[in-house]
């Protein structure tokens, strides 16, 4: 999965010992598991150490699904009660992280399946980015993103993604 995501990997070896967004994730199912069998306080303080060794800190109680994919790392910061679907990527410096509002339990963004997020990209409170959404790189994004389509500026604002044209 690494391997087809990132053209700088150059082998199965090498992603498994340098890709330090491949370590967390990893880390992070662990300390997910830890998470819901209560033993609350040995998942933080692992999911802490795993942080100072990636620099990419995923809290426990985050929800995520398959394939995430976390390029240059350094500084992605994952909140609690944060949602991710399937076959995500991540670029360095993304949060996800709380505002303080508190919706049907969340106060993290919830994302689909699919969704990419640029570097830098700041998403705040239980806001929805839909499925196969791109969030453009330094957005601050404090709104609803409908799926399949982009998401620029600080604030943010939503564009219409561009339709390929199909070739002659």
């Amino acid at each position: 999965m690494a391997l087809d995501r990132d053209p700088a990997t150059r082998s199965r070896a090498e992603a498994f010992w340098v890709l330090s967004g491949l370590h967390a994730v990893w880390w992070y199912r662990m300390t997910h598991m830890l998470w819901g069998w209560g033993w609350r306080f040995i998942a933080r303080f692992i999911s802490q150490i795993v942080r100072w060794w990636t620099l990419i800190e995923i809290h426990p109680g985050a929800t995520i699904g398959n394939r995430l994919f976390i390029d240059h790392g350094a500084g992605v910061v994952i909140g609690e009660t944060a949602v991710i679907g399937n076959d995500c990527t991540f670029y360095h410096g993304v949060t996800l992280g709380g505002q303080g509002d508190v919706k049907n339990g969340r106060r993290h963004p919830t994302l689909g399946n699919g969704v990419a997020i640029g570097a830098g990209a700041i998403l705040l409170g239980p806001i929805t980015i839909g499925d196969n959404a791109l969030i453009g790189a330094g957005a601050v994004v404090l709104i609803d993103v409908p799926a399949n389509r982009t998401a620029v500026g600080v604030p943010a604002r939503v564009l219409q993604r561009p339709q390929r044209r199909p070739r002659p």
